[in-house]
């Protein structure tokens, strides 16, 4: 694991938790949104950047798969990394592991989306400045571009 792919750590709240005291199933998207927020502020795209713009990047579909249980207090670390690109349309798809500070993996978040043209509210693609920052954005060793 390569450190520059985390892009949050932070502990675990009591708020977090659910009736089992164990980090409820919304906390784990909760992370990974600030994750892949914090990804995509450090490649350049803020939300000031998505706000100049008028488009804002929106998902389609989440997949949550749960590897170990995650408790009150435990520090945690999120890796997000992009693992399929459509350069035509630039539909994405991210992957985010939840590690445990012992460095076992807690959990993976799967996601894909696009991008929103949000005074039109419809789907778009993304500015021509904007196609260095995202081919700078950490790739999955499975990463996979395409063009249909």
């Amino acid at each position: 694991m390569e450190q520059a792919t985390f892009f949050f750590e932070g502990q675990v709240l009591w708020s977090q938790l659910d009736p089992n005291r164990h980090l409820r199933h919304s906390a784990y998207a909760d992370f990974c949104a600030q994750a892949r927020s914090n990804m995509l502020s450090k490649a350049g795209l803020s939300l000031d950047e998505f706000a100049k713009k008028h488009i804002g990047p929106i998902l389609f579909r989440e997949e949550l798969i749960y590897h170990r249980e995650i408790g009150l207090d435990e520090r945690i670390r999120v890796k997000v990394e992009i693992v399929k690109l459509n350069i035509k349309n630039f539909r994405f798809s991210f992957r985010h592991e939840i590690y445990k500070e012992n460095n076992v993996k807690a959990a993976t978040v799967n996601v894909d989306g696009a991008w929103l043209d949000l005074i039109n509210r419809k789907l778009t693609t993304i500015p021509e400045e904007w196609i260095p920052i995202i081919a700078h954005i950490p790739k999955a060793d499975d990463y996979h571009e395409s063009s249909e």
